[in-house]
């Protein structure tokens, strides 16, 4: 494989080459990549505004993260952002830090991961940065988005009563991850043996190759639903759920039987003897969107695809509680999920 050094373009170069397949989709993109700065424009709309820092040795190993994955995950988990806000994203900045041991195709495979999320989801990338790095790759993503005027959904909004829903499955990324590490510990410094990820295929996707729920926003809108409450589940059901309760003054009830799991997400979970609701409680990185809804929606919630109704918020004075499977016992909600600042 060709190997050509970064230094040989140097940084406008650089940009030039890896972002030059990027082609516009959205009229807000008013000027992208070439100058000092983009210059959009949003009549009429609410604009949306998030980032994200990712950090080799934190959050992700290159040992088993191929670059083109990451470039679309890095994009993806951004948009996720702008959907847990009811709102639809529209232009991405990516800045990289990099040392040495990576080359110019090493980017191109990460912004080819990049261009791909952009294509899925219609955004155009608008900037960015790139530096040198002395202690790995650093990444920084922001993604612009817009909302409607008075359907931006914040965590703020949960009210007594109002059910509490969730997408897709939960807990498949972490043992994903758990996987992944299990099999860099077991192979590692044997380059003849091959890991074993037969039959674990989704759980791998689910980590190294989520999805941001575009479907779901647009299901609700089609549906003229605009939940109270909502956010994505990047940190865990558990930290997710507490963060909203907080912000809305509200408890909740969460039942143990409704909250969805993937089969193989189970069979990796006994695997490894670990609890299978404490992973889905507090895997984190599935990129579900977690929501709110007034209780007399009940019945269109019901007819929502790959949407699970998982419990209820409750008055403040009741706090926050998971009830067992089968006996009904009552166990407080704890944060337990990803926190990358913990020791």
């Amino acid at each position: 494989m060709t190997r050509t050094e970064i230094s040989t373009l140097g940084e406008f170069g650089l940009i030039r080459r890896l972002t030059e397949k990027f082609e516009k989709k959205n009229p807000s993109t008013l000027y992208g990549v070439g100058d000092d700065a983009a210059v959009l424009r949003y009549p009429d709309r609410q604009v949306l505004l998030t980032t994200d820092l990712l950090l080799e040795g934190v959050h992700f190993d290159l040992i088993y993260v191929p670059i083109k994955h990451l470039g679309y995950k890095a994009a993806v988990v951004n948009f996720s952002d702008i959907y847990a806000m009811n709102g639809r994203p529209k232009q991405l900045t990516v800045s990289i830090g990099l040392s040495k041991r990576f080359s110019i195709e090493d980017m191109e495979e990460f912004y080819a991961g990049v261009r791909i999320a952009c294509e899925e989801h219609g955004v155009d990338l608008v900037g960015g940065d790139t530096s040198a790095s002395l202690t790995g790759l650093c990444i920084s993503i922001s993604c612009v988005g817009e909302g409607e005027q008075g359907k931006t959904v914040y965590r703020n909004g949960a009210k007594p009563n109002d059910l509490i829903c969730v997408s897709g499955n939960l807990g498949a990324a972490y043992m994903g991850l758990q996987l992944l590490e299990r099999e860099k510990s077991v192979f590692a410094g044997n380059a003849d043996i091959q890991p074993d990820f037969e039959g674990k295929e989704y759980l791998l996707e689910r980590q190294l190759r989520p999805q941001a729920r575009r479907d779901i926003v647009e299901q609700l809108a089609a549906k003229g639903i605009v939940p109270t409450a909502m956010m994505d589940v990047s940190d865990g059901l558990s930290s997710e759920l507490i963060h909203i309760c907080t912000q809305s003054s509200t408890g909740c009830r969460v039942y143990e039987d409704r909250i969805p799991v993937d089969y193989q997400t189970a069979v990796m979970a006994e695997e490894f003897n670990m609890n299978l609701i404490t992973a889905a409680l507090n895997g984190g990185e599935d990129y579900e969107l977690l929501f709110t809804l007034p209780l007399e929606l009940h019945d269109l919630a019901e007819t929502l695809d790959d949407v699970r109704i998982i419990g209820h918020i409750c008055p403040p004075e009741m706090g926050m509680f998971l009830i067992t499977r089968g006996d009904g016992q009552e166990f407080p909600l704890k944060a337990q999920g990803w926190n990358s600042l913990k020791e």
